[in-house]
């Protein structure tokens, strides 16, 4: 706990940061071990020690994201005895930070906030390029096929993933998550000029799960799966009945649905996030 001169100690404050980042020049949110590449998490307690004049503050996060995701708006917090105002954080983070991770916005928060346990939903897109010729305004932003898919296949197959269901099909190798059981409000495929977007909310996800999902749609799309044999993947409960785990470049997390929610912040939010991308 740190003294103000003349008025004693000062109590440790809790604080909610919205951000944003392009993903890829980044090893992922969480810290690594050093020589593993820098990190979401890294940077930006590094430029927050700066902005809190060279006192050091944890930032957590609502969850991990991995090595080349993209974020549009991710929720973390941290603590600190510090006296900072809201603008002073958001335009300290901002003037240290690289211009590929932003700070939307920052809020006083309840002592115990916990991001990730206090989120009701999130909401994620894969975005995929189907076009013979490929994209270099939107490298490392999406994946490119240089053929179409069938949309309404996809569409068909993506009705069979909404609900609650156990979803081992859809786990990577080293998921430590207790349960596989999730529930997803939506899937959704829409096309978006040469672009797919895979949509998905849902109030929490396995590891690559949601890569998985679209890899699976993705197959659909190519007519090497059926529609309704989707059901069937997700009761085999097995990761080798699912489709590929496609590639994290294409892959955004939109939006996360945890309060308290400040007014009046900036946005990257959903039409940003095509918009970002077009030639």
């Amino acid at each position: 706990m740190t003294t103000r001169p003349g008025t004693g100690p000062v109590p440790p404050r809790r604080w909610r940061l919205e951000l944003a980042w392009d993903g890829r020049a980044y090893a992922g949110w969480q810290v690594q071990p050093a020589g593993h590449g820098r990190t979401i998490q890294q940077v930006v307690e590094e430029a927050l020690q700066r902005v809190l004049g060279g006192a050091s503050a944890r930032v957590e996060a609502s969850g991990r994201t991995d090595a080349g995701v993209h974020a549009l708006q991710q929720v973390a917090a941290f603590t600190t005895s510090v006296p900072r105002t809201e603008r002073a954080i958001v335009h300290g983070l901002n003037h240290c930070l690289p211009p590929d991770i932003a700070c939307l916005a920052a809020s006083p928060a309840p002592i115990d906030f916990d991001p990730r346990r206090w989120t009701r939903r999130k909401r994620y897109r894969y975005r995929i390029l189907t076009r013979p010729a490929r994209c270099p305004f939107r490298h490392g932003q999406v994946l490119h096929l240089s053929r179409d898919l069938d949309l309404a296949a996809m569409q068909r197959a993506a009705r069979h993933l909404v609900g609650r269901h156990d979803m081992q099909s859809f786990r990577a190798a080293g998921c430590s998550a207790r349960t596989t059981v999730r529930t997803l409000t939506e899937v959704a495929v829409i096309r978006r000029d040469d672009e797919l977007h895979i949509e998905v909310q849902g109030n929490g996800f396995l590891r690559h799960q949601v890569r998985i999902m679209a890899g699976t749609l993705v197959e659909v799309g190519r007519g090497r799966i059926s529609p309704d044999a989707v059901s069937a993947i997700i009761a085999a409960r097995r990761r080798s009945a699912a489709g590929p785990t496609l590639p994290a470049a294409g892959l955004w997390l939109v939006e996360v649905d945890c309060p308290p929610t400040p007014r009046g912040r900036p946005t990257c939010g959903p039409g940003a996030v095509y918009a970002a991308g077009a030639d």
